[in-house]
Formats: C-alpha cells, sequence, structure tokens
C-alpha cells in the first residue's frame, strides 16, 4: 500500500497516544532489532520505536537502514521517534481504515 501525505498524517494522529514498543540503544539497528520490529508490527500494524539517550547513531543514519528494510515502511520521524508501519492482510484494522482515505 502506498502512504500518500493524507495516510501518513492519518497514521501520526493514531500514534499519538501509543507507547513505544521498540527502543534502539548503544547497539543500533541489528538484526535482532529488526526482528523485534517485525515480531511487534505483525499484529498491531502500526508502532512506535524510540532511540534512546545512549544511542551512537545519528538519527538520520537509522532512519535510513530502516528505510532499506523492505518489510516495513516508515511513515516519519517525530523527535526521537520514529513511526513505522506494516500492513496485515490476516486481520487488517489500520489497513482498512486507510484505504478509505
Amino acid at each position: 500500500m502506498e502512504l500518500t501525505s493524507k495516510r501518513r498524517a492519518y497514521l501520526r494522529k493514531r500514534a499519538h497516544d501509543m507507547d513505544p514498543l521498540v527502543r534502539i540503544g548503544k547497539d543500533g539497528i541489528t538484526d535482532n532489532l529488526i526482528q523485534s520490529i517485525l515480531d511487534a508490527i505483525d499484529s498491531r500494524e502500526l508502532i512506535k520505536v524510540k532511540i534512546l539517550q545512549n544511542c551512537e547513531d545519528e538519527k538520520q543514519e537509522i532512519m535510513d537502514k530502516l528505510c532499506s528494510c523492505r518489510e516495513f515502511q516508515v511513515v516519519g520521524i517525530i523527535g526521537k521517534t520514529i513511526l513505522i508501519f506494516k500492513e496485515n492482510k490476516e486481520k487488517p484494522v489500520i489497513s482498512l481504515e486507510l484505504k478509505g482515505i
């Protein structure tokens, strides 16, 4: 599903009250971190990823690494929080709402 500007705005609005499920620490982006993102996003479709203060990578580097992963889409970054979306084909909730936009 292509994320237009209206869909991105809707996803940012939906994620406003959510708590970050995945945190990026001093190790930065690793295969284990990507796997934990995929595990968390399977049922939820939309998650927040928080970049902690002890992370040595710049947030733009982290964004670029996450954008290179083709299994999910990066909605955007707000401060040190990254929003990630992946459409759930089996039990869509947010995806159905997005298709109406």
